[in-house]
């Protein structure tokens, strides 16, 4: 079986959830004690990814990206060799989807070859606190050429399948 190694970025506003992303599709746990990451956070999880030719195995090594103003000055040392990115907005802020472009841009700047990028709206799971509505999300999504997935890291749900999109996407 042949295998790859590919560094995928995570990258949002503050507490929008993407430790929280990565330590449910690694560990499938969730934690809902808040600790702000400082700086990058890596993990890994390696998964088979289906391909015309066969069955590739897949290691996703997941860059949990600070999302806060002090960290722009190196955050663009951060995405050097990333081969994609999974841009996280939190449903119950709208302001967090705001700089989603921005990231998206940091990224296609410091690594132009980034091309694969997909968006995670977090939180789906508390619906009577959304207050962001899909015609943003749909309109990133699509400025971006990307796909989309409602996702809850605190329920597990879509977050497989975000990943997962996400590898198929990276060995195709």
């Amino acid at each position: 079986m042949t295998s790859l190694n590919k560094k995928i970025c995570l990258l949002g506003d503050a507490a929008v959830g993407k430790t929280s992303l990565v330590r449910r599709f690694v560990y499938n746990l969730f934690d809902d004690k808040y600790l702000s990451t400082i700086g990058v956070k890596v993990s890994r999880k390696t998964v088979a990814v289906p391909r015309a030719d066969g069955v590739i195995e897949l290691t996703m090594m997941l860059w949990d990206l600070a999302g806060s103003e002090e960290f722009d000055r190196v955050r663009s040392s951060y995405l050097r060799g990333a081969a994609g990115a999974i841009l996280v907005c939190d449903l119950t802020r709208p302001e967090t989807i705001d700089s989603l472009r921005v990231y998206a841009d940091s990224l296609s700047r410091v690594n132009p070859n980034a091309q694969v990028v997909i968006l995670g709206a977090n939180k789906c799971d508390l619906v009577d606190r959304q207050a962001l509505d899909l015609a943003p999300i749909e309109r990133v999504a699509a400025d971006l050429n990307a796909s989309y997935y409602l996702v809850s890291a605190k329920t597990g749900h879509e977050v497989d399948n975000l990943f997962r999109h996400l590898g198929r996407l990276l060995v195709t």
